[in-house]
């Protein structure tokens, strides 16, 4: 194990990593001065999490990305209390001089206007609708949620507009918006995708500290269903010799929930998620970090992480090939497929302005 290097309680990362492509200053406690402060003074006081309320001029992302099915995309929160130590959006926090290890998921900014901008968005004459996906970089339903409700607010505006709109969450909280999901699924306007990654609770803790434990997660898909709102199991990412041996087990546990939609993304490891990953790995599976990153090399072209278009959903290989077979086996078995949901976007009307009541 890399020297120094010590699990934070209820954080994934292990260090405030700091990226050096845009040339910030290193921010690295030195071993031995922390030990000795340890000594004297105990142990650092607990991360506790910031949040920073931001005002945005608009909150719809536009996209032109080949490789993934959503044009827009609206992220209420920057950065994420989960804590996933894998999480490929953590690198955006290098852009604001923060670390994409542990600022990323201590140090949060919260949009409270996200509402109304998406409004004023849809409001524009020549918009054209076309499903907005929620949770394609930091999650919808973190715990700060329960307090901001931007996502709830987003998907009132939705409702009101008949705006389709795809969620995808590590979280069981998604169900306290439940009887929202339940009108919008009514009106062919919603799908949401549950993110599994593995069915040890103690796993779960190491990678995904803050996340909703697996039962939850399995759980909430079931509720899901049982109310009539179309429910996709997401196993993300896979990870060779840590969780793909959950594969078979999630399928079949989805499906027996009643869950017809399956798929699978593999690990990915951009810009400053992999020095952090390895981390991980050194920490708590030190046994076999070497494998682990022997094998994700393999399936990215002898790299740590393929950034290019199709390739980097899509990996290559003979290991790449095994997940890609077994996945395919039990989703036959289980009676599962990776479903494309056919969202509403005819019914779409523009928001009203001011008090003015809609005619009917």
């Amino acid at each position: 194990m890399r020297k120094n290097l010590v699990p934070q309680r209820g954080r994934g990362a292990t260090s405030a990593h700091v990226p050096d492509r845009f040339g910030l200053p290193a921010r690295e406690i030195d071993g031995d001065w922390r030990d000795a402060m340890a000594a004297l003074d105990g142990s650092p006081p607990k991360l506790r999490t910031e949040v920073i309320e931001e005002h945005p001029k608009s909150i719809v992302s536009f996209n032109q990305s080949p490789d993934i099915p959503f044009d827009r995309s609206i992220n209420a929160y920057r950065g994420c209390e989960h804590g996933c130590v894998y999480c490929f959006a953590r690198p955006t926090h290098a852009y604001h001089d923060l670390s994409p290890g542990l600022d990323f998921e201590t140090k949060l900014f919260a949009k409270p206007d996200a509402a109304e901008l998406l409004r004023k968005t849809l409001a524009r004459p020549k918009y054209r609708p076309r499903p907005i996906a929620m949770g394609t970089n930091t999650d919808p339903y973190q715990p700060i949620e329960a307090r901001y409700r931007i996502t709830r607010q987003v998907l009132e505006v939705c409702l009101e507009t008949r705006h389709p709109v795809t969620i995808t969450t590590k979280s069981d909280r998604v169900l306290r918006d439940l009887d929202l999901l339940v009108q919008l699924a009514e009106h062919r306007l919603v799908a949401v995708g549950i993110s599994v990654t593995s069915l040890d609770p103690v796993l779960s803790g190491k990678l995904e500290p803050r996340a909703a434990s697996p039962a939850k997660r399995m759980a909430a898909l079931g509720k899901l269903v049982e109310a009539g709102v179309p429910a996709h199991c997401g196993i993300a990412p896979v990870i060779p010799a840590i969780t793909d041996e959950f594969m078979e087990a999630i399928v079949a546990e989805a499906a027996g929930r009643g869950v017809k939609s399956c798929g699978w993304i593999p690990l990915r490891l951009p810009h400053e998620v992999a020095p952090l990953f390895r981390e991980w790995l050194d920490v708590h599976y030190p046994d076999r970090a070497g494998k682990v990153m022997n094998i994700v090399r393999s399936i990215r072209n002898g790299r740590d992480n393929d950034p290019d278009f199709f390739s980097r959903l899509r990996p290559s290989g003979v290991w790449a090939n095994l997940f890609r077979a077994r996945f395919r086996l039990a989703c036959a078995r289980a009676g599962v497929e990776k479903a494309r949901f056919d969202l509403d976007t005819v019914a779409f009307r523009s928001p009203q302005s001011g008090r003015q009541l809609r005619l009917l």
